[in-house]
C-alpha cells in the first residue's frame, strides 16, 4: 500500500512510542515518516515532532514502534473559575529516635477571611506541624508568581521549571497567549500571566509571615512545574514532562487543578468522533497514564481536581463542548462511561477532590459520584446560603494570592497599584507591609480551589510521618492517601438526597443525587479533609 503523501504547512505533533519499544525506534519511525524529532521524554516515550500537516499521522502510526500520534493540541485547561462557575458575578516516626518538635506557626492578618483554613483545621494543625521545608509541593499549573510576598519565603526557584513556551497565535491566526512578554517567548520559572497557578500555590503554602494570608501548609516548599499556557491551555508534552520531572526531582506532592482539553472526556471509540480524533484521545489517555504511573513509582502523591461540570463522573452527561480547541470544532457526543476518561482525575493513583461551600453544602458546579471522589474540601460556592445575607457574596469563595501583572491586565489593579472599582466589586484586596512590600489577593471558586486545600493536607502528612533516606525525604503515596482519607471528617448525604439548586438560579442539569453512606458517598467521598486530625491521628493509617 502506498504511503499517504505529505502536504501542508509544517506542524507540531505528539507521538507516543508503543509500550516495550525504545524511544530510539520511535524516533526513527518519525524520521522514516518524513518528520523531525524536536523533543523526547524517554520516561514515557512521548515525542514532539514536526512534519507537514497532512499525511504524517497516517504514515507514522503505521509503524509498530508507534502507539499513536496527534497534532499538538491542548490536553488541559485551568478552569476559568470565576467565568464558568460564577458567570453572574463579576514529625516523623523513626522507632525510638526522638525528633525535635517543629516550631508552631501563627496566622496572618487576612486569615480571618479564609473560612477554608478553619474548615481544614489548618489553624490548629500548624501548632503541631506547620510543614517541613524538606517537603516539596509541585504545582502543575499556569505558573507561580515567585515574587509575591506570601509566596517568596517558600518558593524554590532552583527546582522550578517552565515546560511551556508562549504561543502568540495558532496556525489559523487565532490568538492563544497573546504577545510574548520575554525574549524567546519563554517566561521565567517564577512568573504567572494567568493567575490560576499563583492562587492555587497560595492556598497550599502561603507563608505564615505576619503578612497577607497563610496557606494550609505554611512551612513546606513550593515548586513551580508549569505546564499551562498563559491562556490556560495545557499541551500534552509539557504536562507529561512536568509529571515525569516531579518524579525525577524528588517532588513529594503534586497539585493538578486542571482538566483535559481539547476533549472533556477522552474516548477510545466514540462513534461521533473521526478515526483521527479517536487516535488522538487514545494517545492522550495512554501518555498521561504512563506519566502518572511514573511519578507514583518515584514517590509522588498526585492530587487532582474532580472538575466543574456538575456531573456524576460515574454517569456523565452528554458532552457538547469537545473538542474545544481549535475554536469551532465542537460536536455533540454521548459519553460511554466505560470507554471514556476525564484526565488526570480518572487516571491511576490520583486523589480526586470535590468541592463544598462555607455551609458544607456541595458546590453547585462540583463534579461528584462514588466512582472517582476520594475526599472533599473547601472550594468556594458563591450561591451558598440561599435566603441569608451571605448568599451571592465574594466571601463565600476562596481568597488567595493574585499576581499584580494579572490584576493590571484584567483591569482590577491600576498602573499605580491601586485596586480599581471593578476589582473592589469582586473582592480584590491589597496588603502593604511596613517595609513597603505589597501583595494582592483575589476570590475564586472551583474544584481548582478545593484541590490545593487537600494538597496542603497531603504535604502536612508527609511532613509529619515522612522519613529520610538516601534518596531524600518522603512518604509512600499510598500511605499519604490512607491518612488523608482515613482522617477526613465524614459528612452524610443531605436530606433529601437529591438537590436541585433551582432556588440558586441553576437549571435542571445541576440537579444531583448523593449516593452512599455517611462514611463514604458521592458528594463528599471519605469526608472533608482535616489537617489537624491528619497530623495528630494519622499514624495508624501510615502503617496500613
Amino acid at each position: 500500500m502506498a504511503q499517504p503523501q505529505l502536504s501542508g504547512e509544517t506542524t507540531e505533533f505528539t507521538v507516543l512510542a508503543t509500550a516495550g519499544q525504545s524511544v530510539a525506534a520511535a524516533e526513527q519511525a518519525i524520521r522514516n515518516a518524513g518528520g523531525t524529532v524536536l523533543h523526547s521524554n524517554s520516561a514515557v516515550g512521548l515525542i514532539t515532532a514536526s512534519a507537514p500537516a497532512n499525511g504524517f499521522t497516517e504514515r507514522v502510526s503505521a509503524d509498530r514502534a508507534i502507539y499513536g500520534a496527534a497534532k499538538a493540541t491542548s490536553i488541559g485547561r485551568a478552569p476559568k473559575d470565576r467565568a464558568t462557575a460564577k458567570p453572574d458575578a463579576v514529625t516523623k516516626e523513626r522507632g525510638a529516635v526522638k525528633k525535635k518538635a517543629p516550631a508552631a506557626a501563627g496566622t496572618d492578618p487576612l486569615d480571618g477571611q479564609l473560612w477554608g483554613l478553619k474548615s481544614t483545621r489548618s489553624d490548629l494543625a500548624r501548632t503541631v506541624q506547620p510543614g517541613d521545608k524538606r517537603v516539596k509541593v509541585g504545582v502543575i499549573d499556569t505558573g507561580i508568581d515567585g515574587s509575591h510576598p506570601d509566596i517568596a519565603p517558600n518558593f524554590d526557584a532552583a527546582d522550578s521549571r517552565n515546560f511551556t513556551r508562549d504561543i502568540p497565535a495558532d496556525e489559523t491566526g487565532a490568538v492563544v497567549d497573546g504577545p510574548c512578554e520575554y525574549r524567546g517567548c519563554v517566561d521565567p520559572a517564577d512568573h504567572d500571566d494567568n493567575g490560576h497557578g499563583t492562587h492555587v500555590a497560595g492556598t497550599i503554602a502561603a507563608a505564615a509571615n505576619g503578612f497577607g494570608v497563610s496557606g494550609v501548609a505554611p512551612g513546606v516548599t513550593l515548586v513551580n512545574l508549569r505546564a499551562g499556557q498563559d491562556s490556560g491551555f495545557f499541551f500534552l508534552q509539557p504536562t507529561v514532562d512536568a509529571l515525569t520531572y516531579a518524579g525525577d526531582a524528588g517532588i513529594d506532592v503534586v497539585n493538578m487543578s486542571f482538566y483535559v482539553d481539547p476533549w472533556l472526556y477522552n474516548c477510545a471509540n466514540n462513534p461521533a468522533d473521526t478515526q483521527a480524533e479517536r487516535l488522538e484521545q487514545r494517545t492522550i489517555t495512554e501518555a498521561v497514564t504512563r506519566a502518572l504511573n511514573y511519578a507514583y513509582r518515584k514517590g509522588v502523591t498526585e492530587v487532582a481536581a474532580l472538575g466543574n461540570e456538575h456531573t456524576d463522573l460515574g454517569s456523565p452527561q452528554p458532552d457538547a463542548t469537545s473538542p474545544d480547541y481549535p475554536a469551532g470544532s465542537t460536536h455533540d457526543r454521548t459519553i460511554d462511561n466505560a470507554g471514556c476518561l476525564s484526565m488526570p482525575v480518572e487516571g491511576p493513583h490520583t486523589i480526586g477532590v470535590g468541592s463544598f461551600g462555607p455551609s458544607g453544602a456541595k458546590a453547585d458546579y462540583s463534579n461528584y459520584g462514588t466512582e472517582q471522589i476520594s475526599v472533599s474540601a473547601p472550594g468556594g460556592y458563591f450561591r451558598d446560603g440561599f435566603g441569608t445575607d451571605w448568599y451571592r457574596t465574594n466571601e463565600n469563595e476562596i481568597l488567595s494570592a493574585y499576581p499584580k501583572n494579572v490584576g493590571i491586565a484584567e483591569g482590577n489593579i491600576d498602573a499605580a497599584g491601586n485596586v480599581t472599582p471593578d476589582g473592589v466589586a469582586i473582592g480584590v484586596q491589597k496588603a502593604t507591609a511596613p517595609d513597603g512590600r505589597v501583595g494582592y489577593y483575589q476570590f475564586l471558586q472551583g474544584t481548582s480551589m478545593a484541590t490545593p486545600h487537600a494538597t496542603g493536607v497531603a504535604a502536612l502528612i508527609v511532613s509529619q510521618y515522612g522519613k529520610a533516606s538516601r534518596g531524600g525525604f518522603g512518604l509512600n503515596p499510598d500511605a499519604v492517601q490512607r491518612v488523608i482519607e482515613g482522617t477526613a471528617a465524614p459528612i452524610a448525604c443531605p436530606v433529601p438526597r437529591t438537590v436541585d439548586y433551582l432556588d440558586e438560579g441553576r437549571d435542571a442539569s445541576f440537579t444531583a443525587t448523593c449516593a452512599g453512606t455517611p462514611e463514604f458517598n458521592g458528594f463528599y467521598g471519605n469526608g472533608a479533609v482535616d489537617a489537624y486530625a491528619a497530623v495528630t491521628h494519622g499514624a495508624p493509617y501510615v502503617r496500613g
